[in-house]
């Protein structure tokens, strides 16, 4: 299409000029100084311009008609539309250009009337006619501009993004006790969208309508009908961009919606905000405003109000629900989704201050910041109720079979999950000066000290001082569980199970940058300290059925004492074997190490008892040999009850 203006016919006259010769006339006139001379000389100008001005005013019928007959013409054009019902932009590069045209021509016939000193009602008449048709233009124009947004709009499909397939079957993160180790880090694992992706200015009006869509919006703006044009495209495109959180599957919620939801659907909600964010802001928005500019960028400030006014409220819906998110309950369950609210928006600060970055948008930026800082806030809670939920989980019975508790399981893996944040919570924690100094069971004063004398000194990270402050509260809370079983070798059966856990955990996973090879050396030396203390429990008392202490006569007082003492020692091992096989060690390795060393102990001491003793006991009398007491070892640990039946051996 051709230009957008064309040349208005030239409507000042010669009056114009005879006029302000009369009043230069008069005012010399009136000067009282003036010499007959002069004073004769302006006579004479006077009368000649008071003909000149008869004979013009003749000229000026003629020119009011010329006037009249062209808005006629503009009129006629104009008003041809009004009775059309197919779209002028639809008919064809050349019906568009002549109604601009003649947009254009009506435009400067009101500007070269009002120009004019009205004083006739004909001529107020003609320019009450081209306001009339200038209006019906705009309101055309409108239409059009409005049917060219929405007509060529290009459909926006986020098919990098698949919500469903990865949430819709994930695992309620729920109860702070219930969850054993791929369960809880599948539902928690943080997602991730590839920022290849969310970096792409897209076409969101096809490019040919471009030109068109610019042309109208000029028309309208030097028209005066500014406010019409930008509440049009507003009006248009805040739909698609409603329309855009649509499809990437953000629906409208309140906040007393949000806070009502189970966690279960909220979690879902929460991973489909976080990605959505994303795209959203980098993609959609990026390219709206790159349209803004297409279109209004001969405009001043009106590319940057509209996108704005358009952008405002989605923005606003995706940050109402990241606020509620924050003001709700801070459920330890709830820490790992804050930091990926809180990440993305602190990943998306320097785009929005891009995209909103003077004064239109400052209620956008405003509110974006305060999110921000309310999710930061919300972290730090959370982390504290997650402290405290670890602190007070009680339990009024001891745990079956003295295996790793599923308190132990969640936190370490919930551990494990926060690594991935270490950045962030380095950076909301590194003025958090509420990490308690805590003496764990086992541990003297001088060695915990030393792990958290570098507070706030630059050895020790932020994170990591919360991090072993959440292991200590979770040993002092496994000791008290300990308490709960009445039998001694039980309880440190139980410590040696959760603490080789947490050690192996830490180990085997981005937790040893955290923790240090330090830690992971204290709490091998704790576990095994446990297994110790575990065998001197459970064993000492059997093994000492087994020491030689008999004299060196043959009397049959020390053989009788001798058979009750081995069979005192089978009652005791039999027990020990139906009780400890119902026991569990989950761990394959420490359950062989803990195996051998048991069997190495006990076979010794029962095959050095019954060589030595056997001609003062008898054969009959022996229940078992050695082989076969180190199978029955073998079977303890596996959480399964089974006892020992021998008809051959009494």
């Amino acid at each position: 299409m051709g230009d957008c203006e064309s040349v208005a016919p030239q409507l000042e006259g010669e009056e114009n000029l005879i006029a302000a010769a009369k009043h230069i006339v008069r005012a010399l006139g009136s000067n009282k100084n003036l010499t007959k001379d002069v004073k004769k000389i302006l006579a004479d100008l006077g009368s000649q311009l008071s003909t000149m001005a008869t004979i013009d005013d003749e000229g000026v019928e003629g020119l009011k008609s010329g006037i009249e007959e062209h808005l006629s013409v503009v009129e006629e054009k104009i008003m041809s539309w009004e009775t059309d019902e197919s779209m002028i932009w639809d008919s064809g590069p050349d019906e568009a250009f002549e109604y601009l045209s003649a947009v254009d021509e009506a435009r400067k016939l009101i500007q070269g009337l009002e120009n004019r000193c009205l004083n006739g009602e004909d001529e107020k008449e003609l320019l009450r006619r081209a306001h009339d048709v200038l209006q019906l233009a705009m309101q055309r124009l409108e239409e059009e501009f409005k049917y060219l947004l929405v007509q060529h709009r290009q459909p926006f499909e986020p098919e990098h993004m698949s919500f469903r397939s990865s949430e819709d079957d994930g695992v309620d993160v729920g109860s702070m006790v219930s969850f054993g180790d791929e369960s809880f880090e599948e539902s928690a694992r943080r997602d991730s969208v590839s920022r290849t992706s969310e970096e792409c200015i897209i076409d969101l009006v096809h490019p040919d309508v471009i030109h068109d869509l610019k042309c109208i919006a000029n028309s309208m703006f030097m028209s005066n009908y500014d406010h019409e044009c930008r509440q049009a495209y507003v009006i248009v495109r805040k739909d698609a961009l409603d329309e855009c959180l649509f499809d990437l599957e953000i629906e409208k919620f309140s906040i007393e919606d949000v806070l009502k939801m189970e966690w279960g659907t909220l979690n879902s909600k929460i991973k489909r905000w976080v990605r959505a964010m994303k795209v959203f802001v980098r993609r959609y928005l990026a390219s709206e405003k790159w349209l803004c500019n297409q279109i209004f960028s001969e405009l001043g400030l009106a590319n940057f109000v509209c996108f704005v006014e358009a952008a405002k409220a989605p923005m606003l819906q995706l940050l109402n629900f990241a606020e509620a998110i924050s003001i709700g309950p801070h459920q330890p369950e709830k820490l790992v989704r804050f930091l990926d609210m809180y990440e993305v928006l602190a990943d998306l600060l320097l785009d929005i201050d891009a995209l909103f970055p003077d004064e239109a948008g400052s209620s956008v930026k405003v509110e974006y910041h305060e999110v921000l800082k309310r999710l930061a806030d919300s972290v730090r809670a959370t982390l504290v109720e997650f402290k405290n939920a670890v602190a007070t989980n009680t339990s009024t019975n001891p745990f079956a079979g003295g295996g790793i508790h599923h308190l132990t399981r969640y936190v370490m893996n919930y551990l494990r999950l926060l690594v991935d944040y270490k950045d962030t919570l380095n950076l909301l924690l590194k003025n958090d000066r509420s990490v308690p100094v805590l003496l764990s069971p086992d541990s003297s004063p001088s060695t915990e000290d030393e792990s958290t004398s570098n507070d706030f000194s630059g050895g020790v990270s932020a994170m990591t001082l919360h991090l072993q402050s959440l292991t200590s509260i979770l040993e002092v809370n496994l000791h008290e569980k300990s308490k709960l079983y009445r039998d001694a070798s039980l309880q440190h059966f139980f410590l040696m199970n959760n603490i080789h856990y947490m050690a192996q955990k830490v180990k085997n996973s981005e937790l040893r940058v955290i923790f240090g090879d330090k830690w992971i050396r204290k709490h091998n030396w704790k576990f095994q300290q446990h297994a110790m203390d575990y065998e001197r429990a459970t064993w000492s008392t059997i093994l000492s059925f087994l020491k030689d202490e008999s004299n060196s006569s043959n009397s049959s007082i020390s053989r009788t004492l001798l058979k009750e003492r081995l069979q005192s020692f089978y009652v005791a091992f039999e027990e020990v074997y139906r009780t400890q096989t119902a026991w569990l060690i989950p761990d394959v390795q420490l359950r062989e190490d803990l195996r051998i060393s048991t069997s190495l102990k006990v076979i010794q001491a029962y095959r050095t008892f019954v060589g030595r003793q056997m001609y003062h006991i008898g054969e009959k009398h022996i229940r078992y040999n050695a082989e076969e007491m180190q199978d029955y070892l073998l079977d303890l640990f596996e959480g399964s009850q089974k006892s020992l039946h021998n008809p051959h051996r009494r």
